[in-house]
């Protein structure tokens, strides 16, 4: 996959459906996203971070304003000026550059920690793309990896009744004949991933330890019947991996 210098469409479309959201909006989801790795790294004003696939920029820049280190890396040059615009908006300049995880030319073990949230089903090459991640990574370091689940009933991809299911090109002609042949370019998801094939695929990339959405859910977090589901299904795998199957999306923490 290239980096296209032209306006896309599809990129234009997110540029003006998250334009109004404000930091404040994005608040929750960036405190969220920190809890998933604290219990596995200390975070500080020293630690390394990196987020690969930008977007709008809210995660760097709301790292740079409370203290944290963190480069974004972003494919589209579109969002890489709204995501510096975004952030100057805010007060700060966030460090995010033009660049393309597949291609990208880490400094091995240079990162503590590297979020990789809603992106990897656009790397057409993400197998090499994991490759560079591990390879970033310091060891002892935590990959955040959140994806799609090809058998969800529903996705956050495109909203059409089993849209994971379909096969890839289905699901590429799907989206060409209502959004235009150039999301192919860069906005279509070219992967539907699955908690089984993703478990292979990290250990294959050399990852030591992966826990999945399920190992990371705490029971007594909830109540009623919710918290018992939880407990069964950590206690009985097979009720686990049939959840997971089904699940809305793929979720997992990864160390080297």
């Amino acid at each position: 996959m290239r980096i296209h210098d032209e306006e896309l469409s599809d990129v234009s479309r997110y540029i003006e459906s998250h334009r109004s959201l404000s930091l404040s909006d994005k608040e929750p989801h960036y405190r969220n996203l920190l809890a998933y790795v604290t219990p596995f790294v200390k975070i500080g004003p020293e630690t390394n971070i990196l987020e690969v696939g930008t977007g709008m920029g809210w995660f760097p820049t709301l790292c740079k304003k409370n203290g944290l280190r963190c480069r974004g890396l972003e494919i589209s040059p579109q969002l890489v000026e709204f995501a510096k615009q975004y952030g100057r908006e805010n007060g700060v300049e966030p460090d995010i550059e033009l660049g393309n995880i597949e291609g990208a030319d880490f400094e091995p073990n240079q990162y503590d920690v590297i979020f990789c949230s809603s992106v990897f089903e656009h790397v057409e090459n993400w197998r090499r793309g994991l490759r560079n991640v591990h390879r970033a990574l310091k060891p002892g370091g935590v990959l955040f990896f959140e994806s799609t689940n090809k058998f969800s009933f529903t996705s956050g991809e495109y909203q059409f009744p089993l849209y994971g299911w379909l096969p890839n090109r289905w699901r590429y002609r799907l989206r060409m004949a209502r959004q235009g042949p150039d999301i192919m370019k860069n906005g279509v998801d070219f992967h539907q991933f699955t908690y089984i094939g993703l478990r292979r695929a990290f250990r294959e990339a050399g990852f030591s330890k992966c826990y999945d959405r399920l190992d990371l859910t705490d029971p007594a977090k909830f109540g009623g019947p919710k918290r018992a589901l939880v407990s069964v299904a950590k206690a009985f795998p097979p009720a686990g991996e049939l959840i997971l199957f089904f699940f809305e999306g793929t979720t997992f923490i990864c160390i080297k």
